[in-house]
């Protein structure tokens, strides 16, 4: 199936159309709006993801930025009732269905998860206690069988460098990083640290860091774009 990746839009999502080329999956890993309170940014941003319709599922987390999402969780879910071609995660799973009429081949099925919590990373949203209880139960109830995993926060280690000026390392999540190694997702897509923009493969999981936007919040960085083998794992690049 043909993958393509973006996180950490900032309502800069626009500038990344021409990079844009269609698929079977197109995953947003969070950070679509800029303060998080305006709900005009919220609602340009579910009608551009929305009509984009080259792409077969569309799957959206929030991260630290869309305040929105925690603070009124209700009224923004129900919002996103009215964009049909969204699917919006938060410790949420879904799954595409590849197994046939009769249900003959479920190793073919893709799960996927989403979270959008990291530690705590100033006065933003979707924040808990760097490895406290609170922060180790989200990621302890991410299914063992997940294929794709998306969080907002990269996991440490993992493309968790900020960049120039602050090239501060280790910026990611212990606790996520121990659950991730426990259950090894097939692909870990995160956002978050703009710096830490990149892809890294450690035997048995693919990581992505896919922040378009730079540590100065242009737009420096191209969407990933794949075609990936949910059965052998394997990745080619276009």
């Amino acid at each position: 199936m043909k993958v393509t990746i973006i996180s950490d839009t900032h309502t800069k999502h626009r500038y990344c159309e021409n990079d844009l080329p269609g698929g079977d999956l197109f995953i947003h890993a969070g950070d679509f709006m800029s303060t998080g309170y305006s709900i005009r940014e919220a609602y340009e941003f579910f009608n551009w993801f929305d009509a984009i319709k080259t792409y077969d599922t569309k799957v959206l987390i929030a991260g630290n930025h869309d305040r929105l999402m925690e603070n009124d969780p209700e009224k923004m879910l129900g919002v996103l009732t009215g964009y049909k071609t969204i699917e919006y995660l938060q410790d949420e799973e879904m799954v595409l269905y590849f197994d046939g009429p009769n249900g003959d081949y479920p190793e073919d099925n893709i799960h996927i998860y989403g979270s959008p919590w990291q530690p705590e990373f100033y006065n933003w949203a979707f924040n808990l206690p760097r490895n406290g209880e609170e922060l180790k139960a989200k990621w302890n109830a991410i299914p063992d069988n997940t294929d794709i995993l998306i969080t907002h926060g990269p996991a440490q280690t993992y493309l968790d460098t900020a960049g120039a000026p602050y090239k501060t390392p280790l910026l990611g999540c212990e606790l996520l990083k121990e659950r991730i190694e426990l259950i090894k997702p097939k692909i870990h897509v995160c956002g978050h640290i703009h710096g830490g923009y990149g892809y890294r493969f450690n035997g048995h999981t693919h990581f992505f860091n896919a922040s378009i936007l730079n540590e100065q919040y242009n737009y420096a960085n191209k969407p990933f774009t794949f075609e990936w083998n949910q059965l052998t794992n394997e990745i080619t690049w276009p």
